[in-house]
């Protein structure tokens, strides 16, 4: 019997994964997912957006607008800097991150400042944004190659059944 020839690539497996993490986050409006590799395609840790260890989350607002202090902002952690700290003291020095939405500036340094040196995202929905625009420029600086994932497949079905198996 011939190998199959419709398998994903690691590109799309990486995103995947960090597609699959953001289910975890529990944000009504927006869930993001990331996962860092090495460059042995070793995953070396997931995250996605939620707020920070030990922190409640039916405490804290979950809203998008008003004062600053009483929206999500303030206090959600990104789905990039949850990977970076969660990955237990690895070196990510030439890591890359795949993650579905392109990094903020904050992120930005996260990711520049544990020596990532590539990011694959899906949406650049923000583009047009100063923090987007601070992001880009920073990794151009840094030498951090950012490529939006263009995938074969439209979708991936996660299937939990067992006579599927």
């Amino acid at each position: 019997m011939p190998k199959r020839e419709d398998y994903i690539s690691w590109d799309e497996y990486f995103m995947g994964i960090a597609l699959l993490s953001s289910y975890r986050s529990k944000d009504p409006s927006t869930q993001v997912g990331a996962c860092i590799v090495n460059n042995h395609n070793k995953i070396m840790s997931v995250g996605y957006n939620g707020f920070p260890r030990g922190c409640n989350d039916d405490d804290f607002p979950w809203e998008r607008t008003g004062e600053t202090y009483d929206t999500k902002y303030p206090y959600v952690c990104h789905a990039e800097l949850n990977a970076i700290l969660n990955n237990g003291g690895a070196s990510l020095e030439g890591c890359k991150i795949y993650v579905a939405l392109f990094p903020c500036n904050e992120c930005a340094k996260a990711i520049i400042q544990c020596g990532i040196k590539e990011v694959f995202y899906l949406s650049d929905k923000y583009a047009d944004t100063p923090g987007t625009r601070a992001s880009k420029r920073m990794f151009d600086s840094a030498g951090v190659k950012y490529t939006q994932l263009k995938p074969a497949k439209d979708e991936l079905v996660v299937d939990f059944r067992e006579e599927n198996i």
